[in-house]
Order: C-alpha cells, then sequence, then structure tokens
C-alpha cells in the first residue's frame, strides 16, 4: 500500500522490506594470496616433472605450508589440477576464437585439436585426467573441459556447415580423441611424431563427402 509524503510516494507493508544485499566477497588476505601463488608454482613446477600423481605433501612442503593449507584452498587434486592448467587453458580458449573466422573451417579445427594434444602431452598424467572430467561437469577439472567443449563445438559446427567434416561427428566425441592420442602419444616417448600421425589417420574419419 502506497501513502504520500512530502510529495513522495511511501510503500508500506511487504514491499517495504529493503532490497537484498548481494553477500560481501572477501578478497584473500596478502599472505593466503602468498601461499596460494606458491601452491600453484610448485604444483606446476612437479606435475611437469613427476606427473599429475605427484604427492600433495611434496607440493605443500615445496611450497613451504602444511596440507592442511593445501586442501583450504585446493579440496582435492583435480581442483588443484584445474587452479594450474588455467592458463594453458585460456591460450587454447583465445587460440578458438583467433580461428572462428579461419578461411578452411575443417584445417582451423585440426589446428586447434593439435594444439590441444600439444598442451595435454606436457603434463604426464594430464590427458587421462582430461578423460575422466569429460564425463563429470561437477569435477575440479571441469573448469578446464567444460568451456574446452564450448569453444571446440563452435570450430566444430563451422566445419560441419562448410561440409568439411562429417555430420554425426560431436566435440564430446573429438575431445576424447585428442586425449587418447595425448596419452598414446605419453607412453611413447621415444616416438616424438606419433601423436601427428594418429591425428593425421584420424582425419581420414573426420571428412565429409565434398573433402
Amino acid at each position: 500500500m502506497a501513502t504520500e509524503t512530502a510529495g513522495q510516494p511511501q510503500t508500506t507493508g511487504p514491499a517495504a522490506t529493503a532490497p537484498a544485499r548481494t553477500p560481501d566477497v572477501r578478497p584473500m588476505r596478502a599472505d593466503a594470496r602468498r601461499n596460494y601463488e606458491r601452491l600453484l608454482t610448485e604444483a606446476r613446477t612437479a606435475f611437469t616433472e613427476h606427473g599429475t600423481d605427484t604427492s600433495l605433501e611434496d607440493i605443500a612442503r615445496r611450497a613451504g605450508v602444511g596440507i592442511g593449507t593445501l586442501y583450504r584452498h585446493f579440496p582435492n587434486r583435480t581442483a588443484l589440477m584445474g587452479a594450474v592448467f588455467q592458463g594453458e587453458v585460456d591460450a587454447l580458449l583465445t587460440h578458438a576464437r583467433e580461428l572462428a573466422d579461419a578461411p578452411q573451417p575443417c584445417s582451423a579445427l585440426v589446428e586447434w585439436l593439435r594444439a590441444i594434444i600439444t598442451h595435454a602431452t606436457t603434463y604426464r598424467g594430464l590427458s587421462r585426467a582430461l578423460m575422466t572430467a569429460s564425463a563429470d561437469d561437477s569435477s575440479g577439472m571441469a573448469r578446464c573441459s567444460v568451456p574446452m567443449r564450448e569453444a571446440g563445438g563452435a570450430l566444430l559446427t563451422r566445419a560441419q556447415q562448410a561440409g568439411a567434416v562429417r555430420p554425426d561427428v560431436s566435440i564430446s566425441d573429438l575431445m576424447q580423441l585428442t586425449n587418447g592420442i595425448a596419452l598414446a602419444a605419453e607412453e611413447s616417448p621415444d616416438d616424438p611424431q606419433l601423436a601427428d600421425r594418429l591425428l593425421t589417420l584420424t582425419l581420414r574419419g573426420l571428412k565429409g563427402d565434398k573433402h
């Protein structure tokens, strides 16, 4: 119900309740931020040198913090992995946007898939983790896999519309395929050309009738 006070409408009753406030997001304290950054740095080094199954206790020790501090920032291994790989994922997403208007849609898609394989083989165990995360959007790695599927889906759709890729190919299958190729390459370190050969062979099954 509204009444007039000094020429201005005044509302009473339920509608007069104060507007809902957005909860304040407290910034991370300086010491917590330093711990967070040290953990990411040490995790990135450890994952590169020893693989993604390296000891979390060792990562915490190298960062100069306790394991409890690590778990406060990253509740599980996949959450830590997702944070570590976010920079590489951002670069791949940027690359996908750069390829969005490429004159050859199929070549653009293949270039991006090749970049994913290169990224996945940088850290031993990453390709297996990405394969697992692709089936679980609640995983700590979903922050990587979900936007990657969306970016790749746009490139795939454009290639399909051009008739360069079969219409029954899905981005989920392609992402699993690239991770599988990366895993095969990871298991064959003495054959650096294996990933590219497998991807080239795969293209024969991707091409549409017009190409």
